[in-house]
């Protein structure tokens, strides 16, 4: 929002942009006159890169990318990495993203289109590719699905406060049993994302689970999520969802000493430990697309390329 006044503080004009609108207001002797229109926006491509001090928000906002960015960025990248643990001092990222400006201003950020993390010496290197109309997603540059299966973690950030094991002390029953999941530790309230597209089979309170969802992905998979302070609006048994929408929130329930997500992967039946399987992948790249998907692959390469070579944080 803009506002221009005269020296006494009277109102000349405003203008408010909003949703690709611009709604413009002015001064006409003692009359305002408003009218609404759509805005003129430009779109640029913008590069950046940043260093891991301690966090991905804390090196998101040292070099300059906004919010929305970062949240696509652990997205990305959320089935190779998992940002509570495997994050190090010295990781690298570098990313390629749209932005929309306004008479010089960004006002509206949009896809990431490429993007690299190098985490612990490993480089992962994803693009954005159009597959069909209004139908794209992320892959590798040699045409593989960046996206698993499965969301290595249901969270976008927490901490892990108890594994996968076959014998833990258990806080609340006092007793050595098995812990046939993993526990994330979060704030009441914090999202809790489906971990692959399925359907739910379960919402409702169940024994020392308390608040639980279980969903079921296609014949042999299921997930399940413990603890919870309540529900997704509309989420129940027989709803489709797909990977990343919001199913539940962190909470307390049943058997629980603290705000908790408890997490279980299940193969037929049997509890798998999740930060270890091996997910599977998503479809690839179709060979007849794949002379066109080379070709976008090479201009992301090269700016890569371009990102590791610089100081620049930030190149438009």
């Amino acid at each position: 929002m803009r506002a221009t006044t005269d020296a006494d503080g009277k109102l000349l004009s405003l203008r408010y942009l909003n949703s690709g609108n611009l709604l413009s207001i002015d001064r006409n002797g003692d009359a305002l006159a408003a009218k609404e229109e759509p805005a003129k926006l430009e779109q640029r491509v913008v590069m950046s890169s940043g260093e891991i001090k301690s966090s991905l928000f804390g090196a998101t906002d040292a070099a300059g990318l906004p919010d929305a960015i970062a949240v696509q960025i652990a997205d990305i990248f959320s089935t190779d990495i998992d940002f509570h643990r495997d994050l190090r001092k010295g990781d690298r990222f570098s990313v390629v993203y749209e932005v929309w400006y306004h008479e010089g201003e960004p006002v509206r950020y949009g896809r990431v289109l490429a993007a690299e993390f190098i985490n612990q010496g490993k480089s992962y290197q994803v693009v954005y590719y159009n597959y069909a109309d209004n139908q794209g997603g992320y892959y590798t540059l040699d045409g593989k699905s960046a996206r698993k299966q499965f969301l290595r973690s249901p969270l976008e950030f927490s901490r892990v406060t108890s594994g996968f094991s076959s014998a833990r002390f258990h806080p609340v029953l006092q007793a050595w049993r098995a812990h046939k999941g993993v526990d994330y530790g979060a704030p009441t309230g914090t999202r809790i994302k489906a971990a692959g597209d399925g359907v739910v089979e379960f919402a409702g309170k169940q024994g020392g689970y308390g608040n639980v969802v279980i969903m079921r992905h296609q014949s042999k998979y299921t997930t399940l999520y413990g603890h919870l302070s309540g529900f997704a609006k509309g989420l129940h048994k027989g709803t489709r969802v797909s990977q990343g929408d919001v199913i539940a929130y962190v909470g307390a329930t049943g058997l629980a000493t603290g705000p908790h997500l408890h997490y279980e992967f299940r193969i037929d039946g049997v509890q798998q430990n999740p930060l270890r399987i091996a997910m599977p992948a998503a479809p690839h790249i179709l060979p007849e697309q794949k002379p066109e998907f080379d070709q976008a692959a090479k201009r992301y390469a090269d700016r890569f390329q371009l990102l590791r070579t610089t100081n620049l944080a930030r190149l438009d």
